[in-house]
């Protein structure tokens, strides 16, 4: 296969916005291409890479951190080099882009939670995961917010594996967070918190979880908190006995969780993970300060709407649980780019197989695509961000086959750097981010910690030397 235009001295050109998972798979599938030079430039409006393999993933899961060493090997490619602390919208248009490059690819995720739009839901003491998960990993964006510790009983809402992130958080003590790369202002303000009571609660049954088998498996291994489940949650209706049945990963949580229903109370343990199924919540209740003091939930039962789609239906039968702190974790959703088409409703970037649409004509827009989580929503792992963005280069090296690319005024690579520099002098480059990197690495080896992180865009700054 050919490729008209390009050649060693003249290289297709791309652009990645978005330095997370998505945007390193997709620049190692395009400089592991022989047919064709490529070179990539990647920019992050955070000076620091790997998205919420830094910021997202919690601090005591320190091996899906790993990953990052792949994404490291792909920044070391000499076609590859790194914008950080540059912003789209803000530093450069998309028009900017277009004049610069062939091809660009928006990677930037999807860091807006979810909504449960009931009433009191912006009471204080109501929080996004999203925003705790942050807040504990550091993020620039959430490192200043405050949390109510003083109150002894939380609730989560939503059974996802970032629910269990927040509550594993919750209920660790200081000795099981010091070891993790946990931010230091999250690890002496959850030191000494006064959580004792954390809920669980998922709209639909135990069968229908989505957390996986290793994050339930950890709720039973904490050494001041114990898993609570009701024997009566786990009893199955018709149809969630046979999802049982049929699936092996579904059975196998089920077994878990009868397991700590059956467990007798830790009396050495002070705090309780309590789980509940089949509720959902309806109103944050105040007594007038303006915080939370407790969650209205309604008892639900599950309906076959056809197709074996089980929807969780309110029977009418409300309970308060009387909370402090309560905290949304019901899913992500995308913010739009400036001069990026978005589906508002979907909370994506509207595309066909990568391939940015036109939301009025549905046609492509020529030289414009996007990968990982803004492309499909957000859903699956780490991992599956490698063949979706897989997905989207073959249709960018399709799309180069015939034609159909941008071209660029001022495509040498010279020239992008020049702009950058002169609307962001502040920019980081990836010999910048290895700079900060080690000093994050030899702050953390003091105290034993796999590394001790910079907070604040400020503090990144100054520390190499901008």
């Amino acid at each position: 296969m050919t490729h008209p235009g390009f050649s060693t001295d003249q290289p297709l050109r791309v652009a990645i916005i978005g330095a997370g998972p998505a945007g390193f798979y997709t620049a190692e599938h395009l400089l592991k291409k022989k047919a064709i030079p490529v070179t990539v430039d990647m920019f992050d409006r955070l000076p620091t890479p790997f998205g919420l393999v830094r910021a997202g993933v919690a601090p005591d899961h320190q091996k899906i951190k790993n990953v990052t060493k792949v994404f490291d090997r792909t920044a070391q490619h000499p076609n590859f080099r790194y914008f950080g602390n540059v912003e789209l919208g803000k530093h450069l248009s998309v028009d900017d882009l277009r004049r610069h490059y062939h091809q660009i690819v928006y990677t930037i995720g999807t860091s807006s939670a979810r909504k449960l739009g009931i009433p009191g839901e912006d009471l204080d003491g109501s929080h996004s995961a999203t925003e705790f998960v942050g807040w504990v990993n550091g993020h620039p964006d959430y490192r200043t917010l405050q949390f109510d510790l003083t109150q002894e009983r939380a609730a989560i809402i939503g059974v996802g594996n970032v629910a269990m992130d927040v509550a594993r958080m919750l209920a660790k003590t200081r000795a099981e967070l010091a070891v993790t790369d946990i931010a230091d202002h999250a690890l002496d303000a959850l030191s000494h918190s006064r959580v004792k009571e954390i809920y669980i609660l998922g709209r639909r049954g135990a069968a229908q979880a989505a957390f996986t088998i290793p994050e339930l498996k950890e709720m039973g291994h904490l050494a001041a908190a114990s898993p609570v489940v009701s024997p009566q949650d786990l009893v199955l209706d018709e149809f969630s006995r046979e999802m049982a049945d049929l699936d092996g990963q579904t059975r196998r949580k089920l077994e878990m969780l009868k397991t700590f229903s059956e467990m007798s109370p830790d009396g050495s343990k002070p705090k309780k993970i309590i789980f509940r199924f089949l509720v959902s919540p309806v109103e944050l209740l105040t007594d007038g300060t303006g915080a939370v003091k407790a969650l209205r939930i309604v008892k639900n039962k599950l309906v076959d709407t056809g197709n074996g789609v089980l929807r969780p239906q309110p029977t009418g039968e409300f309970e308060d649980l009387p909370v402090g702190l309560v905290f949304r974790s019901i899913g992500y959703r995308g913010v739009p780019l400036p001069g990026v088409p978005f589906h508002q409703r979907w909370g994506i970037i509207p595309n066909e197989d990568g391939r940015v649409l036109n939301p009025e004509t549905g046609q492509p827009h020529i030289g414009e695509y996007t990968a990982g989580w803004i492309k499909r929503g957000p859903s699956g792992i780490v991992g599956t961000n490698k063949p979706d963005a897989a997905e989207t280069v073959r249709s960018m090296l399709a799309d180069v086959e015939n034609g159909n690319y941008l071209s660029p005024d001022a495509p040498d690579m010279a020239a992008i750097e020049r702009l950058v520099a002169e609307r962001q002098p502040q920019f980081f480059s990836y010999a910048d981010w290895q700079k900060l990197d080690a000093l994050e690495t030899e702050r953390g080896q003091a105290q034993g910690r796999p590394w001790v992180k910079f907070t604040s865009i400020e503090e990144m700054l100054a520390a190499v030397g901008k």
